[in-house]
C-alpha cells in the first residue's frame, strides 16, 4: 500500500519597454482591455480550491497568519481552534490556506464529490467493510502511539484486516512473544518509542530479534522522545516543538511550556486530545513516523510461502 504523498501564485513577467511607438488602438495592453471584467482580482494568482470544513481540518486565515482546527461550521461561519485553546470566528469562504495553498471552505455537503482518500493517502474503498482479522498483528508501543496510528491508518488496517494492539512497553514484549509465538503465517509488526542507537530500546530490540521469533518479527520506531513529536509543528501551529529542561518529565514540561494545566493523569489526557486533534492526514505526521508504519503494514499484510 502506497499512499501518495504532497502554483505558488504566478506573478506576470516584467517587460521592457518597446523601443517602437504604439498608436493608442495598437497598443499592447499588457494590463488587459478591460481592469473592471470578472475576474479581475484574481489573474495571476493560483485559484482556491473548494475544501470541506469539516471538523478538526487544520487551516490558516491568509490575512493574519492565525492558524487552528475547525471546530464547527454553521450558519456560513467557521470556528477555528489554535493550539492555545483560543477560539475565532470567521466567514466560510476564500481566504483561508492549507499547506500555503489557498482554498475556499465551504459546508461539507456542498463539496464536490470525487474519489475519496483515507487519513493515511490511499485511496477509499467502496466496499470498505472490515475483512475478517489475519492472524498477523501489529504491536504499538503506548497507548497515545496507538490511537494515533489508528487515527490516520484505521480505514486502511480494517480493510487489510490488521489488528492493532495496545503494547504497554517494550520490555513485555518478550513474554507475550513466549505466551503468543509469531510464526510464518503469523507475524508481528512493532513500533517503539525512541529507537536509536545506545538507547535502552534499541539493546532490547536488538537481544529479541537475535532470538527465536526474530525470523518473523519486524521491529521499528521513531526518534522522538515521545509519540507527541511526530505531530509536525506546523499542524501545532508553532515553529517547533519546545525544549524541556533537564529532570522535567516531558510530557509535563510540554504542557507547562503551552500554558496548559499538567497537575495529574488527567491533564495530560486532556493535552494529548488536543494535540491528536490537529491531525486530520498523514501530511500532519513525521515522515519518520509514516515511513515505519507503512513498513510494518507491508510486513504484516505480505503474502505467505
Amino acid at each position: 500500500m502506497h499512499s501518495g504523498r504532497h502554483a505558488t501564485a504566478s506573478g506576470r513577467p516584467r517587460r521592457s519597454p518597446a523601443a517602437e511607438p504604439h498608436t493608442l488602438e495598437g497598443m499592447d495592453d499588457r494590463y488587459g482591455s478591460d481592469v473592471l471584467a470578472a475576474g479581475w482580482r484574481e489573474r495571476g494568482f493560483a485559484k482556491a480550491s473548494d475544501v470541506p470544513a469539516v471538523k478538526d481540518l487544520v487551516v490558516e486565515v491568509a490575512d493574519d497568519g492565525y492558524c487552528g482546527a475547525i471546530t464547527r461550521a454553521q450558519a456560513g461561519m467557521v470556528e477555528l481552534e489554535d493550539w492555545k485553546g483560543r477560539r475565532r470566528s470567521f466567514p466560510m469562504g476564500g481566504g483561508f490556506l492549507i499547506e500555503g495553498k489557498p482554498v475556499r471552505l465551504v459546508a461539507p455537503s456542498a463539496a464536490p464529490q470525487g474519489k475519496r482518500r483515507t487519513a493515511s493517502g490511499s485511496f477509499v474503498v467502496e466496499d470498505d467493510r472490515a475483512k475478517v482479522a489475519l492472524p498477523s498483528r501489529i504491536l504499538v508501543e503506548g497507548r497515545h502511539d496507538a490511537e494515533l496510528v489508528e487515527k490516520v491508518w484505521g480505514a486502511d488496517l480494517r480493510v487489510e484486516g490488521v489488528v492493532v494492539e495496545y503494547l504497554q512497553g517494550v520490555d513485555l514484549l518478550e513474554d507475550l512473544l513466549t505466551q503468543a509465538p509469531p510464526s510464518a503465517t503469523r507475524r508481528y509488526g512493532v513500533l517503539v518509542d525512541h529507537l536509536v542507537p545506545g538507547s535502552k530500546e534499541t539493546r532490547l530490540v536488538e537481544q529479541i530479534l537475535r532470538g527465536p521469533h526474530g525470523k518473523h518479527l519486524k521491529i521499528v520506531g521513531h526518534p522522538y522522545i515521545d509519540v507527541w513529536q511526530c505531530v509536525t509543528p506546523a499542524a501545532m501551529g508553532i515553529r517547533s516543538w519546545p525544549q524541556v529542561p533537564r529532570g522535567t518529565e516531558w510530557k509535563v514540561g510540554i504542557c507547562r511550556a503551552f500554558g496548559w494545566p499538567a497537575e495529574d493523569q488527567a491533564d495530560i489526557a486532556r493535552a494529548w486530545q488536543r494535540i491528536l486533534s490537529r491531525v486530520t492526514t498523514f501530511r500532519d505526521l513525521e515522515p519518520s513516523l509514516l515511513g515505519r508504519v507503512e513498513e510494518l503494514i507491508d510486513f504484516v499484510t505480505e503474502p505467505t510461502a
